[in-house]
């Protein structure tokens, strides 16, 4: 486990009750819960680990700066399969969980990991500095990206990916309360699936082969 782990503050998620959360279950942080929300989808799941969200009315862009200065969209990683996750760098379990297993997802795709992007929203932009947010990417893998921006651009994102975040105060500090989720797209930038935190790296990849192995048009 990435040494992020033990340097980061005991402080606890807050429960969100969004009426959403149903669909995705809960997940567990430092023994509270955190919810998964989203929105109620139909249809099948076209054989994939993850729910089939293609052609859902939502997650069609963002307009954030990576930690190196440069503006980003949706358009900047046509090509690659995207791995999009909201968190913050002082989130004591649930995000380097998620880092982790997209870590090891990058592993088990071996070459094919270079067709691939994680995408590192912060929820936290108060706290989380592009050089913070650069050094927490690089415990993890060296091509994961993280992205920022000023507290409307990062509302807007998450209103846009329907993504909850709160912050939660603890003390003299606070923590933030957000969804736990992962969406994947395809690579020509459509969202395709959303990813529980409850399951597997080998989950995780075998959706991403999937799209990599789908031709483009």
């Amino acid at each position: 486990m990435p040494h992020w782990v033990s340097k980061a503050p005991q402080a606890q998620h807050g429960l969100s009750r969004r009426s959403a959360a149903v669909w995705l279950g809960a997940v567990v942080c430092s023994g509270l819960l955190a919810a998964c929300d989203g929105p109620s989808v139909t249809g099948g799941s076209a054989g994939f680990k993850g729910i089939d969200i293609s052609g859902a009315p939502y997650g069609r862009d963002f307009a954030l700066t990576d930690f190196n200065g440069q503006p980003r969209t949706l358009a900047d990683y046509r090509g690659q399969v995207v791995m999009l996750y909201f968190g913050f760098v002082q989130c004591p379990d649930v995000c380097p969980t998620a880092l982790t297993r997209a870590s090891a997802v990058m592993q088990q795709l071996g070459p094919d990991a270079a067709q691939v992007q994680l995408l590192f929203v912060t929820v936290d932009p108060e706290r989380d500095t592009p050089a913070l947010l650069r050094e927490y990417m690089a415990a993890f893998d060296a091509s994961f990206m993280a992205l920022t921006g000023d507290t409307a651009q990062i509302k807007a994102a998450a209103d846009e990916f329907r993504v909850f975040f709160k912050k939660i105060p603890t003390g003299s500090s606070y923590t933030m309360d957000h969804t736990a989720l992962t969406y994947l797209f395809d690579r020509q930038g459509r969202l395709r699936l959303a990813l529980r935190h409850e399951q597997s790296a080998d989950d995780y990849a075998f959706d991403i082969k999937k799209l990599l192995a789908e031709k483009t048009h």
